[in-house]
């Protein structure tokens, strides 16, 4: 059976259904990150979309609409489910806004972009159980990831790309709510279609749950445990971090990254009493003598 369904709905209010997915192309310098949430006790659709340039600046936008069906698609975004766990359409046609400037400015952002997954499809589950699972309930505890290449077409303000690269798919459903951890790391990285890794770090009050993948020649082999010793900007975004990983079968491995550009995007609670900013930068991951380039989010809470 395929795992890439829309799930029967739970009765919490933050209950989601998340899809995600980012990409590199390393041609162009240029870094994408997009997701669809839906949100149906809520009546809402969430979404983001987001472009870091080769310049440095971020194009996109994080915003939400009326959940009037349980379609991927939002805002002008569309994730099309070619075929269950390989292949996806991604695409866009509107306005996003180029950030950073004294008032965001309109930016006509079309693209046509196929993401084809090269591993078979990684459940967390094969991570996380017991004690582990209980506390990471209020995060999405339900968790698929594949890495996979891209190809397609991309317009941004009358620029023409054509794109190639890689990258990561998350799909999660459960309750997910933004502000509940004290922090999240999730950390994504394509050396190659041999090599890549996928690594989350859940911190909340009760305790820690670490959880990913190493892909070897082939082999999702899941990780037990993730020492990561971060160095964060004055600002609070992350610098660099270096990390030894501990796989299910008692490898070891021991990776390096640092932040290529940052992207950062709030998520503050409806009473206004709790905020989390999503920081989302471009990273990159060093391994074995290998170079590559992934994403290295972290959900920092604020107050």
């Amino acid at each position: 059976m395929s795992t890439d369904i829309i799930h029967p709905v739970g009765n919490h209010p933050e209950w989601n259904e998340s899809f995600y997915f980012n990409f590199y192309d390393r041609e162009n310098e240029i870094f994408a990150f997009m997701r669809i949430g839906l949100k149906p006790n809520r009546n809402e659709k969430n979404v983001f979309c987001c472009f870091l340039l080769p310049d440095g600046s971020l194009v996109g936008m994080k915003d939400n609409e009326p959940m009037a069906n349980s379609a991927l698609k939002a805002k002008g975004l569309s994730f099309v489910k070619i075929l269950p766990e390989k292949k996806w359409a991604l695409n866009f046609n509107g306005y996003l806004a180029r950030l950073g400037g004294p008032k965001p400015d309109p930016v006509k952002v079309s693209f046509s972009i196929g993401f084809e997954c090269v591993n078979k499809v990684f459940n967390y589950r094969e991570c996380v159980s017991g004690i582990k699972e209980q506390i990471s309930q209020s995060v999405a505890s339900e968790h698929l990831e594949q890495f996979g290449k891209v190809n397609g077409a991309l317009s941004i303000g009358g620029s023409e790309y054509l794109v190639r690269g890689m990258g990561e798919r998350d799909h999660s459903w459960g309750v997910r709510d933004w502000n509940a951890p004290k922090m999240w790391v999730w950390l994504t990285c394509q050396f190659s279609e041999e090599y890549a890794l996928n690594v989350t770090k859940l911190v909340v009050p009760e305790g820690e749950v670490d959880a990913g993948f190493i892909h070897l020649k082939g082999r999702n082999v899941p990780l037990v445990k993730a020492d990561i010793q971060t160095e964060f900007a004055e600002a609070g975004p992350p610098k660099s971090l270096r990390m030894v990983l501990t796989d299910k079968e008692g490898g070891s491995h021991k990776v390096t990254a640092v932040a290529v550009r940052q992207a950062a995007l709030p998520f503050q609670s409806e009473d206004g009493k709790r905020l989390s900013v999503l920081y989302e930068p471009l990273a990159r991951y060093e391994y074995e003598g290998m170079v590559g380039y992934g994403v290295a989010e972290y959900l920092v809470k604020k107050f």
